[in-house]
C-alpha cells in the first residue's frame, strides 16, 4: 500500500460563496433610533461613535446583538444587547472550525482509499477499481490527479471494468432539510463522504461571431458526468443579457446541464458556478478523467457501489485539518463545513455513518464543555445556511477568546480569517481598515442576515474582539454589510 498526500494548487477554492462588494459607502446619512437596547457600558467618546454608526437608514428596523471587548483581560468596552440571540448566517462557521479543530488537531487528516479487485500484474492491468471516500472535503482536481499518478506509480496501466464510487462513509441525505428548497448555484452543494471540487464546477460562456447562433460554452472541469444542453444564443446588442444555467437529471451516470436565454453579441464571458446532484458520481468521473489523461485506460463506467474485500492500493490523505478549516473560513465554503459536522460524527467507534443528527449534537455539547455557547444557543447546521441556528454575540466573542487563547489551536484560527482588504471574503472590503481587521463575514441575503465578528487592532495597538450580529434590516444587503463595516471601523478608534 502506497500512502500519498494531497499537494497542489486549490484552483477552485473560492466556489462555494464568495461575494465581492464593490463600494465603500459613506455614511452621510440622517440618524435614526437603534432598535436594540441593553448597552453594558457607560457611553464615552468611543461608545457614542459605535452607536451613532448603528443610526442609519440601512440597519432601520432590524435586531442587533453587538460586543466590543478588550483581548488582554476580557474587558467589555462597549455592548448592545449581547446576550440576544439571533440567526448568526456563516458566523456559524467560527464555531464549527473551533470545535472541530479541538476534537481532531489541527493534524487530522481524512482518508480516501483505492482498492482494486487485484494488485496490477506485470501488464498493469486490474478489473474494477473502487474509490472509497472518507470524509475529505478538500478533494480536488488537483488531488485526484496526484491520486492518478499514484496509481500509476502503484503499477496500474488499465482497469478492465468499472471504477466503483463508495460514499457509503455518510448517510444519503445530501442537503440539509432545514435549508429548504436549493438551487444549483454553488453555495447549495451537495455533502457526501466522496465528492470533488466542493461538489461544484464552472460553465463559461461567450458569444458567438453571430446573432442567432448558439454562444460557445465550455463546462470546467470537462468530464463525462456533465453532459450540456444549450439552448441559449446570442442576440443583438441593444438586448439585455439573460442567461440562465440550470441542472437537470441525471440519466445513466450523467448530469444534464442546461443553458437557456441569451447573452449579447458585445458582451464579455459570463461565468457561472453551478453544484452538482451527485457528488460521488462527479468526484468518480474527475478520477476518470486523470486516470486516461495520465494513459491509463478505463474500459468500464462510472457506477455507485459499495468497497468489496480486495487489494487496498492506495490510502489517499487530505491537507491537514488547519488547511481546509483556512479554506472554510477564508472564503466562506458551505460544503466544507457540512462535510466536517457530518465527518465529526464518525470519530468513535461506533462504527456509525457519519449525519447531521450524529454530528450536530456532538458539535454542540464539545461547544457547551468549552463553555463558548450557553443553552439557549440552537444549532442546526454547520455552515450558516439554516435560519434555524441562533447564537449572540457574546457567545461568538467567546469562540474567539478561546482560540486566541489556545496554544493547541489559536495560531490555525487566527490565521484562517479573512484579512481586512487583502483576501477571502473581505478582499474588498474595510478598505480604511486595510490589514488591521480579521474576521468572519455573514450574509443569509433573503433572510435579512448580516454578520460580522472577529479581531481588530486598535489606533493604540490594542487587540480588540468583536461580534455584531445583524437581522431583519429594511435595506438592501449591501448597504446593511457597508453600514457594519463602518461600524467596525469605528473599533479601531
Amino acid at each position: 500500500m502506497r500512502k500519498s498526500r494531497q499537494k497542489g494548487a486549490q484552483s477552485l477554492r473560492e466556489v462555494a460563496i464568495r461575494t465581492l462588494w464593490a463600494t465603500w459607502v459613506l455614511l452621510l446619512l440622517a440618524p435614526g433610533p437603534l432598535v436594540s437596547s441593553g448597552a453594558e457600558t457607560d457611553r464615552d467618546g468611543f461608545g457614542h461613535a459605535l452607536d451613532d454608526a448603528l443610526r442609519v437608514p440601512a440597519l432601520s428596523g432590524a435586531k442587533i446583538s453587538a460586543l466590543v471587548v478588550r483581548a488582554s483581560d476580557g474587558a467589555t468596552l462597549w455592548a448592545l444587547s449581547p446576550d440576544l440571540p439571533l440567526i448568526p448566517a456563516s458566523n456559524m462557521k467560527l464555531l464549527t472550525s473551533l470545535a472541530l479543530l479541538e476534537m481532531l488537531g489541527p493534524t487530522h487528516q481524512f482518508e480516501t482509499r483505492v482498492r482494486a479487485d487485484r494488485r496490477p500484474g506485470s501488464d498493469g492491468v486490474v478489473g474494477e477499481l473502487t474509490l472509497q471516500g472518507g470524509g475529505d472535503p478538500a478533494l480536488t482536481s488537483e488531488a485526484l490527479w496526484r491520486l492518478a499518478a499514484d496509481l500509476r506509480l502503484v503499477g496500474v496501466t488499465r482497469v478492465d471494468g468499472d471504477l466503483i464510487v463508495d460514499d457509503s462513509a455518510f448517510d444519503g441525505a445530501f442537503w440539509h432539510p432545514s435549508w429548504g428548497a436549493v438551487s444549483s448555484r454553488a453555495y447549495h452543494a451537495p455533502v457526501g463522504a466522496l465528492s470533488a471540487n466542493y461538489g461544484a464546477y464552472f460553465v463559461r460562456i461567450s458569444p458567438a461571431k453571430e446573432v442567432g447562433a448558439p454562444p460557445i460554452v465550455i463546462l470546467d472541469p470537462p468530464v463525462d458526468y456533465l453532459e450540456l444542453t444549450n439552448r441559449s444564443r446570442t442576440t443583438a446588442s441593444k438586448e439585455a443579457d439573460a442567461l440562465r444555467v440550470v441542472r437537470g437529471g441525471v440519466v445513466d451516470g450523467r448530469e444534464e446541464v442546461i443553458v437557456g436565454g441569451g447573452i449579447r453579441k458585445t458582451a464579455d464571458p459570463a461565468v457561472f458556478a453551478r453544484s452538482v446532484k451527485d457528488p460521488a458520481l462527479y468526484a468518480g468521473a474527475l478520477l476518470k478523467h486523470q486516470l486516461e489523461g495520465l494513459g491509463i485506460e478505463v474500459k468500464g463506467k462510472v457506477r455507485r457501489g459499495t468497497s468489496k474485500d480486495g487489494v487496498q492500493l492506495l490510502d489517499f490523505k487530505s491537507p491537514p485539518l488547519s488547511e481546509i478549516v483556512k479554506l472554510t473560513l477564508k472564503y466562506s465554503n458551505n460544503a466544507i463545513s457540512e462535510t466536517l459536522v457530518k465527518a465529526a460524527a464518525m470519530q468513535d467507534e461506533s462504527g456509525d455513518r457519519g449525519s447531521w443528527e450524529r454530528g450536530v449534537p456532538l458539535l454542540r455539547a464539545r461547544l457547551l464543555e468549552m463553555g463558548v455557547i450557553s443553552e439557549e444557543a440552537v444549532i442546526v447546521d454547520g455552515s450558516g445556511l439554516s435560519t434555524g441556528n441562533r447564537l449572540s454575540a457574546r457567545m461568538l466573542v467567546r469562540a474567539l477568546e478561546r482560540a486566541r487563547s489556545s496554544f493547541r489551536i489559536g495560531p490555525e484560527m487566527g490565521a484562517a480569517l479573512p484579512i481586512s482588504a487583502r483576501d477571502g471574503t473581505l478582499e474588498d472590503r474595510l478598505a480604511p481598515s486595510r490589514d488591521r481587521v480579521r474576521a468572519k463575514t455573514g450574509l443569509l441575503g433573503d433572510a435579512r442576515v448580516v454578520a460580522l465578528s472577529g479581531l481588530i487592532e486598535s489606533d493604540t495597538g490594542e487587540e480588540r474582539i468583536f461580534s455584531i450580529l445583524v437581522n431583519g434590516y429594511k435595506g438592501s444587503s449591501l448597504d446593511a454589510m457597508a453600514a457594519i463595516d463602518v461600524w467596525a471601523s469605528s473599533v479601531l478608534h
